[in-house]
């Protein structure tokens, strides 16, 4: 060092102050915990489902798989609730394959399954710091195994755009229906019928099994005008238009 000239050594202080002044702004920012995506309670029901599920998947020889089913459909539902598009995606996914599996046993369901299911098991649930990038990947990977139409290729861009605006007329239906004094549950329930119907003709089993569970929900004697009811009613109905958005994103 005593070799450098003092002329020199100031010089490179100089040059270097730019780059030691903006790290030092940085250090401050990056000991700042970041802040979470996700509200805490909804992120432990998260990683609680994801559990149930690894459980029932390490079970699934055992029973006839509805096991599995139920859990999946339950991590759905909290997918549902983070209103998140990589989570949608990845539980209609999900879904997709769990009534997959009642028709088949293919060893690339199967493989694309554990590795999803032993994905999710990873701690920090949703506010892993690349869950988003996991989840596209999975549900991509779930997705390619879904095809009972290899030669069809991708999906119809265009089948998906005119069964999410039929789905949007439905929903909106539903909601005159619930409007009306007293609500009209025979069209309540028709119109969530249909949407579980044409969803099934696209195979999107994830939206077939929330119109199907919209449908018994009306007509389980429910007292339409009970306030509880109705607000049961209209968190499905929110739940279903968030899926429906999520078809024609």
């Amino acid at each position: 060092m005593s070799d450098i000239p003092e002329k020199d050594l100031e010089e490179t202080r100089a040059a270097l102050a730019p780059t030691l002044e903006a790290t030092a702004a940085i250090l401050p920012w990056l000991a700042k915990p970041q802040p979470l995506r996700f509200d805490e309670k909804l992120n432990e029901r998260w990683i609680a489902a994801c559990s149930c599920l690894a459980l029932a998947w390490s079970d699934r020889y055992r029973d006839d798989g509805s096991a599995v089913r139920s859990a999946i459909f339950a991590l759905y539902g909290v997918a549902l609730e983070t209103a998140d598009a990589d989570c949608l995606r990845l539980g209609e996914a999900l879904a997709s394959a769990a009534d997959q599996l009642e028709r088949t046993t293919a060893p690339r369901l199967i493989a694309a399954l554990t590795a999803t299911i032993e994905c999710l098991g990873e701690a920090g649930g949703l506010e892993h710091k690349v869950f988003a990038e996991r989840a596209r990947h999975f549900a991509q990977r779930l997705e390619a195994t879904l095809s009972v139409r290899p030669e069809a290729g991708e999906r119809s861009a265009v089948l998906d755009h005119l069964f999410a605006e039929e789905a949007r007329e439905h929903i909106e239906q539903m909601h005159d229906a619930l409007a009306a004094l007293p609500p009209d549950a025979y069209a309540l329930k028709s119109a969530a019928t249909q949407i579980a119907q044409q969803a099934e003709h696209l195979e999107l089993y994830g939206l077939m099994h929330q119109g199907r569970q919209l449908a018994d929900l009306v007509g389980s004697e429910l007292d339409l005008d009970n306030d509880a009811a109705r607000r049961r009613i209209n968190e499905s109905l929110r739940q279903l238009t968030a899926a429906i958005a999520l078809v024609d994103a």
